[in-house]
Parts: structure tokens; sequence; C-alpha cells
């Protein structure tokens, strides 16, 4: 288990078609290509023995290594400090521009010495398909590739004429590379990894700080159209930058991570693959993007929800969405285990796809024409086609709201009647309401104000326990959940009520723990699954949002603070957090991110209006 670094030892580089996790000790452990939900080039993060890596570090004796983002970038720089010298690795993907999807991916790691001398030692270990597909190597001076029966990975030395006597390398009988390179203070040299066609040559220096300085402007230029300026401004321009490197450029489409089986719990089984894209998800990045002024993202996201609003499939037993996608929009994500990786320290099974996609969550309703309503206030109004497509799915609301679901946890415990189902269900039809006055569009609107106001009474009565004095996770039990904190976000009881002051109240005995946040207590409300988990990051940022908004900003803006502490040294954060301040569940996490912005804004405007 020592072999494994902690989750949080990580920073996050990408192309927007694909990304990479890359350690502080500089350590390729993670990369799927060409795409997010691809199989596995490197995946030492989940078994170190069979994943796959790319290491680079000083050889002779102990370093120590810090790690830092180019500001405003997602470039990536790893700084070794030695008795001898000061070396730094620099690695970023330069942006895709096939937005049709390339299959040319590539991977730069500038490798210089800062001061001094230093000697680096290089371990390139790639494992195809999560280490399924064997692969030949074949070396040459400008440098290797690694050629398996569906895929190849070429290997290009960064290096000028001459340079022949600063490096060595070789095969081993595994196929894997390792060599050594020498530098002096001043001289830079490196590696770039690429997939998909193209030739074997070697890459001038000058090239590669072309592609950095490309890939420099390209970031800056991105995050100056940020018009957030206001309190923890770095904090929610890193969150934009990462939310950006998760979003798939050719469709638009955000994954929940770009990573799969990172453990809730360490030796537990709740690893999933979260390398798919949410309608939840997508959802809330509408309304993030839109207030930090990203209409383009919002704009594209808003569009491939709609493209899933107007395929929708009669599906009688799971509702006409899906509550995932692939990238792309297909929904094909069989969920298998992989038994031959160990998984991150140990925690088993390994799973790829996810068997949640087939659940029945009713929340996606509301949280999907929440967001296209949103979209449509801020210029994005639909076509013929797309009304005709959001009146049949409010009109399915309208006709299936009441039905038990598994509820927005994607719990395996059997169906409930969720209490957040049915506010969300209230949600979608109280939108369709409003677009169909706001935009004069044909709709039932007898039908769907008379199931919308059925909804809110059913919630007002069978959802408030009496006992508890707070509304509750489903109506046969009095446990809470903290997925109602976002009731009077989206409008359904103010925030000063007296129910929901009691609800807040009751939340903070039960699941606030020195200000982190439980989603639900799984002990008194089952789940279907073993073990425990952390607490829920995104829960936290959603307590600071309810805090800010029933006016208690003090202790809004002290818990805020206290969650910034939480994020790893480059301001990520993964889905939950233990009860040693780990870092838990897949990294890094758009939820986390989202309710990082949204809760910023929040409080930020509340402040402002205070003072």
């Amino acid at each position: 288990m020592a072999d494994f670094p902690l989750i949080a030892d990580h920073g996050l580089i990408g192309d927007l078609q694909t990304a990479a996790l890359v350690s502080t000790d500089g350590t390729v452990d993670w990369w799927c290509a060409p795409r997010f939900d691809s199989p596995s080039i490197f995946g030492a993060l989940l078994d170190t023995d069979r994943g796959g890596h790319l290491k680079t570090r000083p050889t002779g004796g102990t370093f120590t290594s810090k790690q830092l983002y180019l500001p405003d970038t997602a470039i990536l720089v790893t700084r070794f400090l030695t008795g001898g010298g000061v070396g730094e690795i620099v690695d970023f993907m330069p942006i895709a521009t096939d937005h049709d999807g390339n299959k040319r991916h590539r991977l730069v790691r500038l490798v210089r010495c800062v001061r001094g001398e230093m000697t680096f030692a290089f371990d390139l270990a790639p494992r195809f398909d999560y280490g399924r597909e064997s692969f030949r190597t074949h070396a040459s001076d400008d440098g290797v590739v690694c050629e398996g029966e569906k895929n190849i990975l070429r290997v290009r030395f960064i290096r000028d004429p001459g340079d022949e006597h600063l490096g060595r390398s070789s095969v081993d009988p595994d196929g894997d590379v390792r060599g050594e390179l020498r530098l002096a203070a001043g001289q830079a040299r490196g590696l770039v990894l690429e997939t998909g066609p193209g030739t074997l040559d070697a890459m001038p220096v000058s090239e590669a700080l072309r592609l950095f300085e490309e890939t420099e402007r390209f970031w800056s230029d991105w995050i100056n159209r940020c018009t957030y300026a206001g309190r923890w401004r770095e904090m929610v321009n890193r969150s934009a930058i990462t939310l950006k490197l998760m979003t798939y450029a050719p469709t638009g489409a955000l994954v929940a991570a770009p990573t799969a089986a990172l453990p809730e719990q360490v030796g537990g089984e709740r690893n999933w693959d979260y390398r798919y894209t949410w309608v939840r998800d997508a959802s809330f990045s509408v309304y993030s993007l839109l207030s930090l002024g990203f209409t383009d993202e919002a704009a594209a996201l808003a569009r491939w929800l709609r493209d899933r609003v107007e395929e929708q499939a009669d599906k009688s037993d799971t509702g006409p969405l899906d509550i995932m996608y692939r990238i792309d929009g297909s929904s094909d994500l069989i969920e298998e285990s992989l038994p031959h990786w160990s998984g991150y320290r140990n925690s088993a099974p390994v799973r790829i796809g996810n068997g949640a996609a087939d659940q029945l969550q009713l929340d996606i309703y509301g949280e999907a024409l929440d967001s296209l309503y949103v979209a449509h206030r801020n210029g994005l109004a639909p076509g013929h086609r797309g009304w005709l497509a959001m009146r049949d799915l409010v009109d399915w609301v309208a006709a299936n709201w009441s039905q038990p679901e598994e509820g927005i946890w994607e719990t395996r415990g059997g169906r409930q009647d969720f209490t957040y189902g049915r506010l969300m269900c209230w949600v979608a039809l109280d939108r369709g309401l409003r677009m169909a006055a706001e935009y004069g569009r044909p709709a039932p609107v007898d039908t769907w104000r008379q199931a919308r106001d059925a909804i809110y009474d059913e919630i007002m009565q069978r959802g408030w326990s009496t006992e508890r004095q707070a509304f509750r996770q489903h109506y046969r039990t009095d446990v809470l959940d903290s997925s109602l904190l976002r009731m009077p976000t989206v409008g359904f009881i103010t925030p000063g009520d007296p129910m929901w002051a009691s609800t807040l109240r009751a939340m903070e005995s039960e699941l606030v723990t020195d200000s982190l946040v439980y989603r639900y207590d799984p002990a008194a409300s089952p789940d279907g699954l073993r073990g425990d988990e952390g607490t829920f990051s995104l829960c936290t940022f959603q307590y600071v949002t309810a805090l800010a908004a029933a006016g208690e900003l003090d202790k809004a803006r002290f818990t805020f603070e206290k969650m910034l502490t939480y994020a790893n040294h480059l301001g990520l954060y993964s889905e939950e957090i233990g009860l040693t301040g780990e870092q838990l569940g897949n990294f890094p996490q758009a939820f986390t991110h989202l309710a990082l912005i949204d809760a910023a804004v929040t409080l930020n405007r509340e402040l402002d209006r205070r003072r």
C-alpha cells in the first residue's frame, strides 16, 4: 500500500478530449486515450505492478519535490530539489484541434535543469487496455514505438543534433524502456508521447517550446474570459480550468471525473467509473459556467442536453432519459470488473463501465429542465423541435412522478419514494410551465399545474418528519439527506421559512461534522453496499450556499474557508473527505468544483449586499 501515492498527491493535465494524472514525484500513473472513457495506457494508480506508468525523477539519493501549475493554465510543473541542483518536469497536452474526435494526442514532458547539474532517470511502462493487450517495443535514436494489436504509442525524444551524449536508453524483456538524461543548468530536453497515426522522429527543442507557448496562450486567453471578480478568485479560476479540462470538446460533454474505481473507502467496494457524463452534472454545469461568463461552454452543454432530450427513448421502466451517457451521447455503459488489477491500495473490485446507468432517478428531469430554462433565459431559446421534445419530457414527468426510484445517490438497495426526486419533479413541471408562459408555447398547462401542486402538497405532508421536524430522505424513514439542501435554491421553499430553518438545524446535528457534510447515514438507511464513506464535498459546498441564502453569512464564510483547507496543493478536490482529511473517490470531481463555484458566487454576492 505504501507504493500508492495519496489520491490528492496529483495534478491534472489534458487536451479537451482526454486527460492524465501526474503525481508529486513525477509519475504519470493514469492516462486513457484517445478519449476520457477509452481503455488506459497508464493505470498504475489502480495497480502499481500491472497498471503501467511513466516515471521521471533524479538519480543518486534523496530529493524533495514540489508541484504547481503555471498560473492561469493547465501546465503542470513538478520541481525536484537535491544537494546537487534543482530540476523541473513540465507536463502539458497541446490542445486537440480536431473537433470530430482526434485519435492523435500528445503528452509533452519537458525536463530541464534549473540550477547545478542533474541526472534524470526515465521509466516508461505502457499497459494497453487496462493491461490486457500485449505489445512489442521498437527503439531507434529518435525514440521508441510500443505497438499492440489495437493500440500504438510513439515516444519521440525532445533533442537537438549532437545531443546523443546527454542520455542513453534500453528496452527490457517486457518491452519497457529505461534510460537516463544528464542536464546542466539551462538545458531542457524530454519526451513526447503520441497516440494515433504519425511517424517516429525526434522533436527539436524549439518545437517543444513552441507547443509550450501555444498551450500557455490558449489557457491564459481562456481564463481571461471569466467575468468573476469577487473573493476567492484564484480558487474559482482553478475550478473553472479543472472543469474545462474535463470537457470533451467535440460534443461539449463534461465527464464526472477523468478516473475510474478510486475508492470512497480505502479497502471498500464503492469503486465506480466516473468517466461519463451524468445528466445531473451537465445540468448543474450550465448554471455554473454562465455565472462565470463562459457562455460558449454553457451553450455547448445545453445543446448536448437538448440532444439527449430530443432523442429520448420510450423505456417504460427507467424513463425517457438515461441518468448518464458516454461523452458522445451513446449509452453503452456495461459494467465489468478487472480481477487482474489490485485496485487503489487493494480496494477491489476495480470497475469499468457503470451499472447505475439503467437506474430510474427522477431528479434528473428537474435538473435538465431547470438548466435548459436558465439557458433559455440567457439567449439559448429552443426551436420548435426542441420545445416539442421538452414538452414530451414534462408530460412524462406529470404522468410518472409518483413512482419509487433509486434516487440521486444511485443506491443499490431498492427503489424508494425519495423526497429529492419528488422535489426535482416539481422543478421540472414548474420550469415547463414557466417556459410555456414566457415563450408562448403550446402545452397542457392545466395538467402540468395540477401535477406540480400535487407534488408540493405531498412533499409537505409525506416528506416532512414530524418527529425530526425536518424534511426526510424518503417517505419510509426519518433519516435526513443533504441533497435536500437544494430546496430553497430551486425555489420550493423560502430560506427563512421555519420548516426550512428547522431542517437545516436537524441536518447540522446529524450530517455535519466540523463543517463537513455527509450525504446521509448509510447505517441508518442501508443503500445495498458494504462499508462506510467520507463526507461529501459537493454537499459541504451546498451547505455553504444554503447558509448564505439563509442569511447566516459568518457561519457560511467560516465553513467555506475551512473547506478550502481540504483542497490539495493545487486547489483540486476529489469526491469525498475521509476522517483524517484524506481525499477519497474519483479525482478530480466535477460536481465538487461546480459546487465550489456556486458557493463562492452566492456567498460573495450576499457578503457584498451586507456590506
